[in-house]
């Protein structure tokens, strides 16, 4: 593709850091990991930071910390990843899945509580494309019914909600690095939490379940190598110190998108501005109208793609997908229709004003 959907920021520094744990020969459980977790820690003003392979295995872990099992029911989207509902069939809990609110398409949390039922014991939010969820009233629901709240906050780092940094409003979350994230370590995620055992229990599962006594062949339960090596916590330590810099870059582009599309009637652009949330843009998604037929989006993609121009299509829901349509029954209208109608258009750092100008152009003549 001439204009990718997304391309990571790579300078120099992160180029000679890495550089740098190669000669050193400490590839794995080093200094840099340690920085690395430290400095996660303190940006999202949690107690614990835990590195690890990936979001996927960041969320897996934070479940099994937390005691779920075989049976339990946990609340979440269905529109999202498919990898926050895989995590809980690893464990053969079940995902109980609740519509979206057509403005911000983040958990409906009006229609959480009628979802739950005695085998509830957690709430899994997501902070869909950055923006935050609704927290306030998903704490409240989750303390009535004493439920876990997890945020999967993997598309989120940096976003705030009522000027709280997201990550240290649940019992535990989870962010991710992949090379489309806002950061990227190449591959990685990072487990965050207030509760020390929490963490220390995280710490253990993601090195082989490792007990503490310091004997590397000591295992106190079975555990996973989920382990963050030192090259990629040595590429997100340049990362994350300029993530501010970073995250306003991706602010200047969706409101410059925003912009080129003010007048386009037949697409619903994302908000740009909240009172009581900060965004965190990981990608800039429009949809196409109720009234608009959703094949159009199918051609629209096509056609975009002979250009040369990348667009994604997120999310088709995960109730929808083959793995999953067997195990959901409740009707996810919103869902549905959301997922039939965005397009994700090209959405990184370097995009320039005229890569900018050609998506626009070439969106508002197939429209």
């Amino acid at each position: 593709m001439r204009i990718p959907l997304s391309a990571p920021d790579i300078t120099d520094a992160e180029i000679a850091a890495v550089t740098q744990v190669l000669r050193s020969g400490r590839l794995s459980l080093g200094p840099q990991l340690d920085a690395f977790e430290s400095a996660i820690a303190q940006y999202t003003c949690t107690k614990h930071a835990v590195g690890v392979s990936s979001g996927t295995a960041g969320l897996h872990l934070a479940i099994r910390a937390l005691g779920l099992k075989e049976g339990d029911e946990v609340i979440l989207p269905s529109f999202t990843f498919i990898a926050a509902a895989n995590v809980l069939r690893y464990e053969r809990i079940t995902p109980v899945f609740v519509d979206i609110d057509h403005l911000e398409l983040n958990l409906d949390a009006n229609m959480v509580e009628e979802a739950i039922t005695p085998r509830t014991r957690a709430i899994l939010a997501v902070h869909t494309f950055g923006r935050p969820a609704e927290m306030r009233t998903l704490q409240s629901i989750a303390q009535r019914h004493n439920l876990f709240l997890i945020e999967d906050a993997c598309e989120a780092l940096g976003a705030e909600y009522r000027g709280k940094k997201v990550g240290a409003i649940g019992d535990v979350a989870v962010f991710a690095f992949y090379p489309n994230k806002q950061i990227t370590t190449a591959e990685g995620g990072v487990v965050v939490t207030q509760d020390s055992e929490l963490a220390s229990r995280v710490r253990s599962l993601r090195n082989h379940g490792r007990s503490n006594s310091g004997d590397w062949l000591q295992h106190a339960e079975v555990g996973y190598n989920y382990r963050l090596s030192e090259l990629h916590a040595a590429l997100g330590l340049p990362q994350l110190r300029r993530i501010d810099s970073i995250l306003a870059r991706r602010d200047e582009i969706a409101l410059s998108y925003n912009k080129r599309f003010q007048s386009e009637s037949s697409l619903i652009r994302p908000l740009v501005r909240d009172h009581y949330k900060t965004i965190s843009w990981f990608v800039y998604v429009v949809r196409l109208r109720d009234e608009v037929d959703p094949s159009h989006r199918e051609r629209i993609v096509g056609a975009m793609a002979a250009k040369g121009i990348a667009c994604g299509r997120y999310f088709p829901p995960i109730h929808l997908q083959p793995a999953y349509v067997a195990l959901h029954h409740r009707p996810l209208p919103i869902s549905e229709l959301a997922g039939a109608r965005t397009i994700a258009l090209p959405f990184f750092n370097h995009i320039t004003e005229a890569q900018l100008d050609e998506v626009a152009e070439t969106l508002r003549s197939l429209l």
